[in-house]
């Protein structure tokens, strides 16, 4: 398996399983000078971690990262950055009863036809689990990002039928507000609907999918390069590359398709002697380079493929059989929540790695 790293100047490289003694990262190329410390990661990671409530999973993990390599009294060195993040509560044996039957909607199929062999152990390495790592990475991702002015954010835009609508443009108060949130909503009205749902869907034995959202402003024109580089197929990848992802879209994304070009088309105005445009439909880039406008997308995520439901399958061995999640399993009853941050962090790598690039542009 070669493909665990992601990024080509602000690199990273994740490592461990689910169920294995620990997890983490090894961030490449991170520029010399940067201050950080391990409780601005464990900040970052808490907003990921299991067990916060009943809207995610009961898995008890505290998620604390230790910071191995590249960093001498509070900041960077310019060498390899090394985190790892301890599993404190792995429940292996849950896995014993089931590891011989094909689960719905999960990897260990697929994992098996490629490799001939998969770690059943919660899902090994196709587990969500890996995701707290870029969570770390991006914690310093985002650092970087503050040199430059750039901020960013991540919420919920939707679970099952119930959209929220942030009417709050103003990214300080709309962070605050989905941080209030248990479910990452910035919407009080939207929020108590999902809440709802997700607790008809547990009471249900059931699951649900959800859209996230992210906003990043104050991103300068020209970040992004063409043809094979562009800022939107990078976002693209990062967020198609989550586990239990399913759509992405950048500005009015597939609603685009039924729009005129009359109407969608962004036009450049000047507002305080600063260009930019009157709307932001191409959701911030134009040819895979941003426009100084903010950076907005979404990403789909499909409903928990864990479920109470018995459900039809076969063995690795092809007999047909029943599969039960056994008595105790813990999963999240709507994944997109938890996906909030990593998002967010996503978000953040693709930008610092874009900067960093931008630098050979030109003289």
């Amino acid at each position: 398996m070669a493909s665990n790293s992601f990024g080509t100047f602000f690199k990273i490289i994740t490592w461990g399983e689910s169920h294995g003694k620990a997890i983490g990262v090894v961030i490449d190329g991170c520029p010399a000078g940067l201050e950080i410390n391990e409780s601005e990661i464990n900040e970052a990671l808490a907003l990921r971690a299991p067990g916060r409530n009943p809207y995610t999973s009961p898995r008890a993990e505290p998620d604390r990262a230790e910071i191995l390599s590249g960093v001498f009294e509070g900041k960077t060195t310019g060498t390899p950055i090394c985190m790892m993040i301890p599993n404190k509560d792995a429940q292996t044996d849950a896995y014993e009863p089931i590891k011989e039957i094909l689960r719905p909607g999960h990897a260990n199929f697929t994992y098996l036809e490629k490799y001939g062999v998969f770690d059943y152990r919660g899902g090994g390495r196709a587990s969500a689990r890996e995701t707290a790592c870029r969570v770390a990475a991006g914690a310093i991702a985002k650092k970087f990002l503050r040199l430059y002015g750039i901020d960013l954010v991540a919420f919920i835009k939707q679970i099952g039928q119930v959209k929220a609508s942030e009417e709050n443009t103003n990214i300080a108060t709309l962070r605050e507000l989905t941080h209030a949130s248990p479910i990452f909503c910035p919407d009080a009205t939207a929020e108590k609907e999902m809440m709802e749902l997700i607790n008809q869907a547990k009471d249900h034995g059931d699951s649900l999918g959800g859209i996230v959202e992210f906003i990043a402003t104050s991103v300068p024109a020209g970040i992004g390069d063409p043809v094979y580089e562009k800022l939107e197929a990078n976002l693209s990848k990062a967020m198609m590359g989550l586990p239990a992802s399913k759509g992405f879209e950048l500005g009015t994304g597939f609603a685009a398709a039924m729009m005129q070009g009359s109407t969608h088309n962004d036009r450049f105005i000047v507002e305080e002697n600063v260009l930019m445009t009157s709307t932001n439909h191409a959701g911030g880039t134009l040819g895979g380079i941003s426009t100084g406008m903010p950076l907005i997308g979404r990403v789909a995520f499909k409903p928990t493929s864990s479920i109470k439901h018995a459900q039809e399958s076969v063995t690795t061995s092809g007999t047909v059989t029943t599969f039960q999640l056994p008595t105790g399993s813990r999963h999240d009853p709507c994944v997109a929540i938890r996906a909030v941050p990593v998002v967010e962090a996503m978000t953040a790598l693709v930008l610092a790695d874009a900067i960093l690039l931008n630098r050979c542009a030109r003289l």
